[in-house]
């Protein structure tokens, strides 16, 4: 019987068959599905979001129909929830398992892959086609939260060095500025560059929010794993796509994680032969221009200063009524010393 666990005994016994799987039990679920046998609870398994998670089969009944029953029951409740693809982060050696149920693997890191249910990177490369180029080109992907002089000058350099350069702006909405915001930033930021398009990301950068560790031991490298999926995932289904045969970074003075980023593409992308290329960080008068300091500027409501760290089309934004819900909130958040991220 398949059935979603709502009473407080049911959760109890997934916690203890997905504990006793070698699995941490995660909160946090928008679904929870569990198959019964003799009133025992043999298999259980999560959705969060479009990411199942937590899937788990007693031993006894491993290697049979019930784990193709739980994964079918999780896809549909995720379809019905209205998701066009659904996600799965698992151990490489259950890579097989899901394929055989009409997963696509979309990135193997070596011990954890990931996988897709649905033709959603497939929808979304085709509806990019019209964009294709022929020539030397690259890539810059950007979160912009918001649009900078650095960011300017990142993506002009490298539109010199290549025939035609995608900017890609990550579509995961967890920023200060929406990402309808930044995505308009970045076009108008960059308007005047005849050889640079500007697309989103989808959901194929791996998004922090998604990228469960319920299967992870607790010494293990998150990050480092997260950023390897993410790579491998660009460099072997989005940059062939895209001809793409170049990426450009700016060096990363202050935030660890996005310089582990960049060492993790010199180490991956030359598989694949893309070439890394990193540009100096464009400097300010009182140091390198970064997102951080002009949402510190905005938060201290040093206008005249921030117009050295910004190009005018996002100064004319961050001064607009548009824009005064986030300035009430970068500087609500300067007064609680709360200001933080790369």
């Amino acid at each position: 019987m398949i059935v979603q666990l709502r009473t407080s005994s049911e959760l109890k016994a997934a916690r203890e068959l997905i504990e006793s799987s070698d699995l941490t039990y995660e909160e946090g679920f928008d679904a929870i599905i569990g198959i019964y046998e003799d009133e025992e609870l043999i298999a259980v398994g999560t959705r969060s979001g479009n990411t199942l998670k937590m899937v788990a089969v007693s031993p006894a009944h491993q290697g049979g129909s019930v784990f193709v029953e739980l994964v079918s029951a999780l896809v549909m409740n995720g379809r019905e929830a209205g998701y066009e693809s659904l996600f799965v982060f698992t151990k490489a050696e259950y890579a097989l398992a899901f394929e055989s149920l009409n997963f696509t693997l979309l990135a193997n890191q070596g011990r954890i892959v990931l996988l897709e249910y649905g033709k959603g990177l497939n929808n979304w490369l085709e509806a990019n086609r019209s964009l294709l180029k022929s020539g030397v080109n690259g890539a810059v992907v950007v979160n912009c939260n918001p649009f900078t002089n650095g960011h300017r000058y990142l993506i002009e350099s490298a539109s010199k060095l290549v025939d035609n350069l995608y900017v890609f702006v990550v579509r995961e909405d967890r920023s200060v500025f929406p990402f309808d915001v930044r995505f308009r930033l970045v076009k108008e930021g960059v308007r005047d560059l005849a050889n640079v398009t500007v697309l989103d990301t989808s959901r194929y950068i791996v998004s922090s929010s998604t990228f469960p560790t319920y299967f992870l031991k607790k010494n293990d490298p998150i990050s480092r794993i997260q950023m390897e999926l993410d790579v491998t995932l660009f460099a072997s289904k989005i940059a062939p796509f895209f001809n793409i045969t170049k990426r450009f970074v700016g060096t990363e003075p202050n935030c660890p994680l996005t310089g582990g980023y960049n060492e993790t593409m010199l180490r991956i992308l030359p598989v694949y032969n893309i070439d890394l290329t990193v540009v100096e960080r464009k400097q300010a008068s009182k140091g390198v221009i970064s997102a951080s300091t002009v949402r510190e500027l905005v938060g201290k409501n040093d206008m005249a200063l921030l117009a050295e760290y910004v190009p005018p089309t996002t100064y004319a934004f961050l001064t607009s009524d548009e824009a005064a819900p986030i300035r009430e909130r970068l500087q609500n958040d300067y007064r609680n010393k709360s200001l933080t991220g790369c």
